[in-house]
């Protein structure tokens, strides 16, 4: 770990000025944010992440569940994950969300884990945590040595020539099926600096540049995550599929959000962690949902449909068919529900 200095910062102000120091807010920012440090610290200790300036954001006012008009909810960028899980309302009207983030890692880092920490999980490829091999993602134009080497847990969707590195979160996913919104502050004074994305648009595909991960800019902050308002009718789940029961990364995760009525899908999103470079939204299995009888034959072509483009290597193409049976006993288990 090489040294850094450190700052508190007591307002958002303080701490997007110090990040818009930072030459990029990718990769070798001289800049980075810390809350629970349950990603952060361990890239540190792997020099994987070389900041030279550490800013503690736990003092700031972001950790509140609120409800929103219109029937939303904001949950603040500090809420520490076993938080959310277990606020009613989460439980009551986002159900995939707390069923998503009780699925992953511990208690203890739930209990410090926060929600914008988790936004920004990086990989947990080997080849990028470890610096004696060449990625992409962690020293741009280096090679991928995950392309011929161990690749069982690595992307099959959304990869590159460049970079096959899985997004590793369980919460994100959840988040995709349920079109949350990522609110920012950056150091600009346009808008007073404050700027809303879907979390749509937030993730970026690896392409040609696998170090550049999200659509955040030198001195972003993020403050909070939106949700829109339940959809009547709606029921949700999140199916994770690993090689333990506790404490391990996903094979390949479902969140799905659907509404049926008179037998027939009226609402359909499909969300999948585990085998996609990003937080993986399936809008091809969602089409095949639409308007169809809610049958396990029309999950299974749903199921087809957002596998059909996967590229597995050389150990990973066990996950198209992983992927393709979590899908389908995730909508049974909704629709059943």
């Amino acid at each position: 770990m090489e040294q850094f200095s450190f700052l508190s910062a007591t307002s958002e102000g303080q701490a997007s000025a110090a990040a818009a120091r930072s030459t990029t807010a990718q990769i070798g920012a001289s800049v980075r944010y810390i809350a629970g440090g349950t990603n952060l610290v361990d890239l540190l200790k792997l020099d994987v992440e070389r900041p030279k300036q550490v800013v503690d954001i736990n003092a700031l006012e972001m950790s509140g569940i609120q409800p929103v008009s219109g029937g939303g909810l904001r949950i603040g960028a500090l809420a520490r994950n076993s938080d959310v899980a277990n606020d009613a309302a989460v439980k009551r009207d986002y159900g995939v969300l707390s069923e998503a983030i009780l699925s992953g890692a511990s208690p203890q880092i739930r209990n410090m884990a926060s929600t914008a920490g988790n936004l920004l999980q990086r990989t947990r490829c080997p080849y990028f945590r470890d610096l004696a091999h060449k990625c992409n993602k962690r020293e741009p134009g280096s090679g991928c040595d995950a392309m011929e080497g161990y690749n069982r847990s690595l992307a099959i969707l959304g990869t590159s020539e460049h970079c096959i590195a899985t997004n590793p979160s369980d919460q994100n996913v959840a988040l995709m099926a349920l079109e949350a919104t990522v609110e920012i502050r950056g150091a600009g004074s346009k808008n007073g600096g404050e700027r809303k994305v879907p979390i749509a648009d937030f993730y970026k595909l690896p392409g040609n540049t696998p170090h550049i991960e999200t659509a955040l800019e030198p001195g972003d902050l993020i403050t909070a995550v939106t949700l829109p308002a339940p959809v009547a009718g709606a029921r949700s789940g999140y199916l994770k599929l690993r090689d333990r029961a506790a404490y391990e990364f996903a094979l390949a995760s479902a969140a799905v959000v659907m509404g049926v009525s008179g037998g027939k899908i009226t609402h359909a999103r499909v969300a999948l962690g585990g085998v996609g470079t990003i937080p993986w939204r399936s809008r091809e299995a969602e089409a095949e949902l639409m308007g169809k009888a809610a049958t396990r034959e029309t999950f299974v072509r749903a199921a087809e449909a957002a596998l059909k483009d996967a590229k597995p290597r050389s150990e990973n193409g066990f996950k198209v068919e992983l992927a393709k049976r979590c899908i389908v006993h995730a909508l049974m288990t909704v629709n059943a529900a």
